[in-house]
């Protein structure tokens, strides 16, 4: 028995790291999973990761979850799939970095699309298809940059779309009582993925940079932030809700 036995449960960004890593663990904690990436190939290695394991998992691939048609599309597929959603779990994130006052309007807008547009679009039609069931849960990954400055790298657009991201969770939390929907934030900082670890390579000195304001001094490991969403997501967390929990290594602590 799973904590997320019979939960149907939308993921966005399944093509790899975070994403990939939730899709793993809840088909292990009994869900059945839709995942949608823009990348077709790697989202169906995530798929075939996940069947391997003797677990469920469709997937919707490529969408552009910047363009709310394809979203609405999207997620309506993925009702269609097993028959009903429970539990969206918005990942899917598009950013870019600079600072001020070099960071270009059109890097702006496209940070604020591909990180707070990304969770409204999804939740907005994923919403009355909760409410039909009788409730669920959305989990947004949010950031620590959306509660503290960042210096490296510099993250003006970052921290504004992720602080967004908090707030509207909160929002989404009070508007969803009354339908049975739960809606909670999850700000990682700094995670070691394959792309990042792979951007990062051999640069010590800049691994050292992200990781200093930490406690713990390191880079989170994925299964660090999905292992809290599934619990988030399972109805042992029924009395949670309109929080954001920091899974960051101590970094906003001081």
């Amino acid at each position: 028995m799973g904590i997320l036995d019979n939960k149907i449960v939308l993921i966005t960004g399944t093509g790899g790291g975070l994403g990939r890593s939730a899709a793993l663990t809840f088909v292990r904690e009994g869900a059945k999973v839709i995942g949608c990436d823009i990348n077709v190939d790697a989202n169906n290695e995530t798929i075939e990761l996940v069947r391997r394991t003797g677990g469920e998992m469709a997937g919707l691939a490529p969408i552009n979850l910047t363009d709310p048609e394809q979203v609405r599309k999207m997620v309506e597929d993925s009702v269609a799939v097993y028959g009903g959603l429970d539990v969206v779990y918005n990942n899917a994130a598009v950013q870019r970095f600079g600072p001020m006052p070099e960071f270009s309007i059109e890097d702006w807008r496209a940070t604020i699309a591909g990180e707070l547009d990304i969770p409204f679009f999804v939740s907005k039609y994923a919403w009355p298809h909760l409410v039909k069931r009788g409730g669920g849960v959305i989990i947004n990954v949010a950031s620590l940059a959306g509660m503290i400055a960042g210096e490296t790298p510099p993250m003006v657009g970052h921290c504004a779309a992720k602080a967004g991201v908090i707030a509207m969770t909160r929002q989404f939390a009070l508007e969803g009582a009354q339908h049975g929907i739960r809606a909670v934030a999850i700000s990682p900082g700094p995670f070691l993925t394959p792309a990042s670890d792979r951007d990062l390579g051999d640069n010590q000195e800049a691994r050292n940079a992200i990781t200093k304001k930490t406690l713990l001094k390191r880079f989170g490991q994925p299964e660090e932030l999905v292992e809290l969403a599934a619990f988030v997501a399972s109805d042992r967390a029924s009395y949670i809700t309109g929080a954001n929990f920091a899974v960051d290594g101590g970094a906003s602590a001081w």
